[in-house]
């Protein structure tokens, strides 16, 4: 059975591109975006890993850190990152799992026999500081993730987490959100949303960002 919402992320110790690794202390309270490769050198893949470098100051306005994983060696990592580097025109400062072994795609069910019998599945994971899992997305190996979505989503956590909203479809930070159907009370309703709503149907309540 592969990971759901909700899980704990599995802990695990690996050698990486920066040393070796264990998850659950270096995660250390932070959010984390955990994305799988299928191998090194591969052209998609090297234009994800220069915009996660690029992304470096979104993440960190958002407390979190970046993780990559591929089946090669460090020393391979090390050879990939001088391409990223050039290619993309950045600096690669995020470790990069060498995941030889398969050690941690086994654990994180990376590994589709009906893709491929070897190389990882191309996997996203967002992770809280509460080390669960809370968004999952696989792609296939030929087309490139959209990191635009990667940081809506975890604005929309971040914010859902804190106050009794949720985010519509397209929401993007800064634009209006939904009051969760579980708030009926109207004291409560104005107590916690003090900015007004507006009822598009009795279930349908839309209010300014609370946080804004």
């Amino acid at each position: 059975m592969g990971l759901k919402l909700g899980d704990i992320a599995p802990d695990f110790e690996q050698d990486s591109s920066e040393g070796p690794i264990r998850f659950h202390e270096w995660l250390d309270g932070k959010w984390a975006v955990l994305f799988s490769h299928p191998a090194d050198f591969t052209p998609v893949c090297t234009t994800e890993l220069g915009f996660t470098a690029k992304l470096k100051e979104e993440f960190d306005k958002r407390n979190v850190k970046a993780i990559a994983l591929s089946v090669d060696s460090a020393e391979s990592h090390t050879q990939w990152i001088g391409d990223i580097n050039s290619t993309q025109n950045t600096l690669v400062n995020f470790p990069i799992l060498a995941d030889e072994d398969r050690k941690v795609s086994e654990l994180y069910d990376l590994i589709h026999p009906n893709a491929s019998e070897t190389l990882t599945v191309r996997s996203l994971f967002v992770i809280d500081p509460n080390k669960k899992i809370r968004l999952t997305i696989t792609y296939p190996a030929s087309t490139g993730r959209n990191f635009h979505e990667i940081l809506r989503v975890i604005d929309s956590l971040q914010l859902t987490d804190n106050y009794k909203v949720a985010t519509p479809a397209n929401w993007k930070d800064g634009e209006d959100v939904v009051i969760v159907p579980s708030i009926k009370d109207e004291a409560e309703i104005k107590e916690r949303f003090p900015k007004g709503y507006t009822a598009v149907t009795p279930y349908l309540r839309l209010t300014p960002q609370p946080n804004r």
